[in-house]
């Protein structure tokens, strides 16, 4: 009995699809990549599986881990090798597919209010999480610890917008500090690929919404 069950415990330590959540079993059926352990060096941080987001709720209770179409995801390992380059002890934080199901609960909370405008309806499509094609990033630096940009990821304010920062830092609402670290964000970010997203510093998109509809599946 006692060989029975070190033999179990050796298949879950080497297979890691024991240890995968539905929801995890269900992206690899897309054909989706798990950004982690394509590169360790990157810091997973999936901000909807605690309260402290926007909603005040969690909203991935079956999904642990980043996942990405496999396009999406290379280039992705691009950036993060940039930013090496220029800085070897920074590494980039990710999250990353969304399921649409989680998309609705997020438009339930913006919907009829100003705030909309920074969730995608997924009545019309949803947006770029929703088919692996989109990251919300941010940058560690050497100890772990996340570069100030001037507001939380998924803040929802005008204090999170790119066109309005050199503004911003003459009237005091971002530094001068926090605007280099966005600009650092967005050159590794374009430089591998990806469009930054005009009201959120952390989003970027490596599709657009057309491409996406036309040639890539949803995440449900």
């Amino acid at each position: 009995m006692k060989s029975v069950f070190i033999f179990i415990s050796l298949l879950i330590m080497l297979c890691p699809a024991f240890s995968q959540s539905r929801m995890e079993h269900y992206l690899d059926s897309l054909g989706l990549v798990n950004v982690g352990r394509m590169d360790p060096t990157l810091k997973i941080d999936l901000m909807y599986t605690r309260a402290d987001n926007f909603t005040g709720k969690v909203l991935y209770e079956d999904l642990q881990e980043a996942y990405l179409h496999p396009e999406a995801a290379k280039a992705l390992l691009q950036a993060q090798k940039r930013l090496k380059e220029l800085y070897p002890g920074y590494s980039l934080i990710i999250d990353a597919a969304r399921p649409m199901s989680v998309q609705q609960k997020m438009w339930n909370v913006v919907k009829g209010t100003s705030q909309n405008i920074y969730v995608s309806n997924p009545a019309r499509g949803g947006g770029l999480h929703n088919y692996g094609l989109a990251v919300d990033v941010s940058i560690a630096d050497e100890k772990g610890n996340p570069l100030p940009m001037g507001t939380k990821v998924d803040h929802l304010g005008k204090e999170a917008h790119i066109d309005t920062e050199a503004a911003m830092v003459q009237q005091g609402i971002i530094t001068a500090q926090e605007r280099k670290n966005r600009l650092l964000l967005r050159r590794v970010m374009t430089d591998a690929g990806y469009k930054p997203l005009r009201s959120e510093w952390w989003h970027f998109n490596f599709r657009s919404r057309e491409e996406a509809k036309r040639n890539y599946k949803v995440i449900r």
